[in-house]
């Protein structure tokens, strides 16, 4: 699964350099990190309305297609940062062995 996240992170890498006018990846670049963040936030907010809306799971597809937008949009996010989906998944093995609860708190302990 997570080799379609580096092969995204990857076209994703390569389309910031192309032409605003012919790539939606390249305009969201274009008009830069404010604009990237609030289509992150726009997809965050349909994301939790869709899965509200359906809480039994009855439009399954409403919520997958929105996390997708959801996920799209993060990886443009971070490709705007110099990162990629290996730097999250990296950071979410790093989780396994670790309870969620201690996770928090050692990272509520660290601000």
């Amino acid at each position: 699964m997570s080799d379609v996240l580096k092969e995204l992170g990857r076209i994703l890498e390569a389309r910031k350099a192309a032409d605003p006018a012919t790539s939606y990846v390249a305009s969201l670049h274009h008009k830069g990190l404010n604009k990237i963040l609030e289509k992150v936030g726009e997809e965050a907010t349909e994301t939790i309305i869709a899965a509200k809306d359906h809480p039994n799971g009855d439009d399954k597809e409403a919520v997958i297609k929105e996390t997708a937008d959801l996920w799209f949009h993060s990886l443009v996010m971070l490709s705007h940062l110099s990162l990629g989906p290996e730097d999250v998944l990296e950071e979410l093995r790093r989780r396994f062995d670790i309870s969620g609860l201690a996770e928090k708190a050692a990272r509520t302990q660290s601000k």
